[in-house]
């Protein structure tokens, strides 16, 4: 096990590039199974999660070639199905949530999956209903196997169906995308989630040869083809580490510029951060974020406390809600912070309290928040990484926090964050890998 040794109270300068998205990679990676021809793919980040689901593919006979860390070209002319019964697949697929999006690619090509039960991040329940319910709209069937732990599903046959998801998942939605690609027939799927990693998803098909109608809605209509080709895909930058990195600058008071940060498709990314105070300028494809010795949250209209929330897109991504909670700490100004969707998300926010931050958590999905307006600074204290996002976000406060801080179980922050240590110390970050 390793940790992240940060002194903080430093301010950093500089420029830092995001890293190619890692929730897209995940979708698109899986994508490679419905074609037997060659798929290129770039901007890949080289983290824990995504370097697993390609070692996955190849365990499955996938003929991968890397080019570099982040351009791998596969190609899944000869997968080995029986590979998906074997207990290492088991093994490996249950430490990967994102494992669970190879089953719509193999319902569609191979005729059946094989879902272990979700891994990933400890963060609540993390449902698959809706996924199988789409599977089972599109004419598959599935069984639970206790002895194994898998969810079988079989298929002779995907027909394409209407189906009004019970939410906008963007996980169920890309599975049923790629299950219904190749099923006879039309698909609509309303309610469908929207966000840029589903939209990218879906372009990306569509260049296969895929019939998509209604990308970037909530309504997708699929018209099912026989066969999909090859093709090339560049990700797009991780907006959660644009964020991540916006949070940072704020904290640590910092002057930093995040290049190529691909702003059209951030959505309310920036205004959220603005509502909490912090400036930044566009310039081109790059955002700025000047020194800022003060940030003061701002009111709704009638003068009430502030409150954000998450919201399918295009409303704000609960994977920043990690990030808000700790910049309010040190805003001038109060937030509720209001965390919809996963019921233990927060619960990280006892490690803020003990580095001196000001938190009611008021129940699993709210905290309120009471901004020290850098009237007192956070304490370096020794805590452990609960999650992704969290993890960051406990980062960012120990960057930003006066003495020394250690995070334990940063394999976590590494599942998210490619060279996470090597990229903050070239903007003069105190953080060694111990």
């Amino acid at each position: 096990m390793h940790s992240f040794e940060v002194t903080g109270a430093k301010k950093l300068k500089g420029e830092i590039v995001p890293q190619g998205a890692k929730n897209e990679a995940l979708q698109i990676i899986s994508a490679v199974l419905l074609t037997p021809e060659k798929v290129t793919i770039n901007n890949i980040p080289d983290i824990l999660d995504v370097n697993l689901l390609i070692e996955l593919l190849a365990d499955m006979n996938v003929k991968t070639e890397r080019h570099n860390r982040h351009s791998c070209t596969f190609q899944a002319d000869n997968v080995n199905i029986d590979y998906l019964r074997s207990e290492a697949y088991r093994t490996k697929s249950g430490r990967l949530r994102g494992s669970v999006m190879l089953a719509g690619p193999l319902l569609a090509r191979y005729r059946k999956a094989f879902i272990p039960k979700p891994g990933g991040d400890k963060i609540g329940r993390r449902r698959l209903d809706t996924h199988i319910i789409g599977f089972e709209k599109l004419g598959a069937q599935f069984t639970y196997h206790n002895e194994d732990g898998f969810f079988h599903l079989t298929a002779p046959g995907l027909k394409g169906a209407y189906m009004l998801l019970d939410e906008p998942s963007v996980t169920g939605t890309a599975n049923i995308v790629m299950a219904a690609v190749m099923a006879k027939g039309t698909t609509t799927i309303y309610n469908a989630a929207c966000e840029p990693y589903l939209q990218q998803l879906c372009k990306m098909l569509s260049r296969m040869g895929a019939n998509i109608q209604g990308i970037g809605s909530n309504m997708l209509v699929i018209n099912g083809v026989d066969y999909l080709g090859g093709t090339e895909h560049s990700m797009l930058p991780d907006m959660i580490e644009v964020g991540s990195f916006i949070g940072l600058a704020a904290m640590t008071q910092s002057e930093i510029t995040i290049k190529n940060a691909g702003i059209e498709h951030l959505g309310q990314i920036p205004d959220k951060f603005r509502q909490l105070g912090i400036r930044m300028d566009f310039r081109g494809d790059d955002i700025y974020i000047p020194e800022q010795e003060v940030y003061e949250v701002q009111t709704f209209l009638d003068g009430s406390v502030m409150t954000i929330y998450d919201h399918p897109w295009p409303g704000f991504t609960p994977d920043l809600l990690s990030i808000v909670l700790v910049v309010a700490t040190q805003a001038k100004g109060s937030v509720l912070v209001h965390q919809k969707m996963f019921e233990s998300r927060l619960f990280f926010v006892d490690k803020l309290i003990d580095m001196g931050a000001q938190i009611i958590l008021c129940d699993p999905h709210r905290a309120a928040v009471i901004g020290l307006g850098r009237e007192q600074n956070l304490r370096g204290i020794t805590m452990s990484s609960p999650d992704i996002r969290a993890g960051v976000s406990l980062l960012i406060a120990a960057l930003s926090a006066e003495g020394k801080s250690i995070i334990q179980n940063i394999e976590q922050i590494d599942r998210g964050y490619q060279y996470i240590d090597e990229r903050l110390r070239q903007l003069g970050a105190q953080i060694k890998r111990v």
